[in-house]
Order: structure tokens, then C-alpha cells, then sequence
């Protein structure tokens, strides 16, 4: 995964400084799911790092749907990559 485009070297996003998009995903909402953002603008509503994967490769960032939850560059606010209902059990 390159989301600055360098192919020389494994770039993992702020933490080499040179991405381009910052990732958010928001708590999980009170009817379930959790709102995406990169820079600022809505990707959709995600149930899963699966959609999170493909709302970024939609974006024009391909990320193994397996690296989602590990990835630096995307920022789980409130509760990690494994809740997506509002009760942050599951």
C-alpha cells in the first residue's frame, strides 16, 4: 500500500510524511455502521473494514481489506476497527 504514490519505498501513510489523504472513520451511528471521510469528504456509511476498503479503492486507494484495521493512516474515532454497531460491542 502506497497512498502517496512513492514506489520507492513502503510508505504507511503521516507517518513517513509524504500521504496525501487522511482517513476517518466515525463512531458507529445510532442505527448502525460507521461514516467514512478522506480529507474531509464523505466516502459513504461502513458495516465493516470490507466496505471501508472499497469505499478507498473507490477513492483511488487500493488497501487490502486485511490491512484496513492495521493501517496508520486511518483514524478510528471512538471505538476500533471491530465495532460497527451503536452499542460498540461487535
Amino acid at each position: 500500500m502506497t497512498p502517496c504514490g512513492a514506489e520507492d519505498h513502503a510508505c504507511d501513510g503521516p507517518r513517513c510524511g509524504c500521504a496525501r489523504v487522511r482517513v476517518t472513520v466515525h463512531p458507529p451511528s445510532s442505527a448502525g455502521g460507521r461514516r467514512v471521510h478522506a480529507d474531509g469528504e464523505p466516502l459513504g456509511l461502513a458495516h465493516g473494514v470490507g466496505d471501508v476498503a472499497e469505499f478507498l479503492r473507490r477513492a483511488g486507494l487500493e488497501i487490502d481489506p486485511a490491512e484496513v484495521a492495521e493501517s496508520s493512516w486511518i483514524d478510528w474515532r471512538g471505538v476500533g476497527p471491530e465495532h460497527w454497531r451503536p452499542d460498540a460491542t461487535g
